[in-house]
């Protein structure tokens, strides 16, 4: 198969958030009033972090003034400036146990529960048992666990936690150009919902489709809800292309993905989240010397289960295809 030529982004993916969201609103308007602060009472700081800023923003793509890495966290995945790690203050949250596209909803959501328990010690005291409860199920659902990736070669590893709901063989899938196995795996409201891509590879394109908001665990999801399919092509030989769909439920309004095309991912990295229960799936290429490791009602993890391995086939000499006939 030829190699993937880059697709230009989705014009609907204006952020990494497209289906947008109060947090995410209210997140960009306190950016606001701190960007006045700092140029107010900090310029010393803003003159040295835009001495330290790299890249360019030809295209205008960020929607504001970019003054220090935080202005970047929903645009990340336009072409826009960028600091280098060693010049990031800010850094540090990505070794935090959280994910730091959450930390926003973990601290509203989780700190709102958490002040009605403290409330409901003096007022009705049993009450407090259910507030901090559903406070500690919002820090579970944010959280963000480190994993050991495998490194066999071959192996195409989970893009999810969850469970595996559907199994099933497509006739012909055009980015994939040829037949494919589609893998269904449904995530909880308990389940990490961090997304890790199955094998390295570069990110060929994406593509956001609004819809409905459907339980998870139905099929009809599938083609209904929205979602935001990833494409990946693999940098190694023969460089099979695969799709991830992060797809929206009932309860997970919110589609998160910071890559865009062209960026290069090693096997088990995060390239997004799904806020609050939801499915993702994989397609990837049916092919002599597949095997399929999962089944229904399997329950997987992102990056650590292995979902499928192709074992590398001697490709027929030329002229030789169909001999022995």
């Amino acid at each position: 198969m030829p190699r993937a030529k880059l697709e230009p982004m989705d014009p609907q993916i204006t952020s990494i958030q497209p289906g947008g969201g109060f947090c995410m609103r209210l997140e960009l308007a306190w950016g606001g009033f701190r960007r006045a602060y700092l140029k107010i009472f900090w310029p010393k700081y803003v003159e040295e972090m835009l001495a330290k800023r790299r890249g360019s923003d030809p295209y205008k793509k960020c929607p504001h003034e970019v003054l220090d890495p935080r202005d970047l966290k929903f645009h990340r995945n336009q072409e826009t400036f960028f600091w280098e790690p060693q010049d990031d203050p800010f850094c540090w949250r990505d070794r935090l146990p959280f994910a730091r596209v959450g930390l926003c909803e973990l601290m509203l959501i989780a700190g709102f529960f958490f002040t009605l328990t403290g409330l409901a010690v003096w007022i009705f005291c049993p009450s407090a048992v259910v507030w901090g409860f559903l406070g500690l199920c919002i820090v579970w659902f944010f959280r963000n666990p480190r994993r050991a990736i495998p490194d066999e070669p071959g192996l195409v590893v989970s893009p999810a936690d969850g469970k595996v709901v559907e199994v099933r063989e497509i006739e012909y899938d055009e980015f994939l150009d040829g037949p494919a196995v589609q893998i269904g795996i449904f995530l909880s409201v308990f389940n990490v919902h961090i997304n890790r891509v199955p094998v390295a590879s570069r990110v060929i394109g994406l593509r956001y489709r609004r819809g409905k908001f459907l339980n998870a665990m139905r099929a009809a999801s599938s083609r209904e809800n929205e979602q935001l399919a990833v494409k990946l092509e693999e940098n190694a030989e023969p460089h099979r292309r695969m799709i991830v769909r992060q797809i929206t439920g009932a309860i997970a309004r919110r589609i998160v993905c910071w890559v865009k095309p062209g960026d290069e991912l090693s096997r088990g990295d995060q390239f997004g989240m799904i806020k609050l229960g939801s499915r993702t799936e994989l397609v990837i290429p049916r092919e002599p010397g597949l095997k399929v490791e999962v089944a229904v009602g399997q329950k997987v993890k992102a990056g650590t289960s292995v979902m499928a391995r192709y074992e590398n086939l001697p490709l027929a000499p030329a002229g030789e295809e169909g001999a022995g006939g």
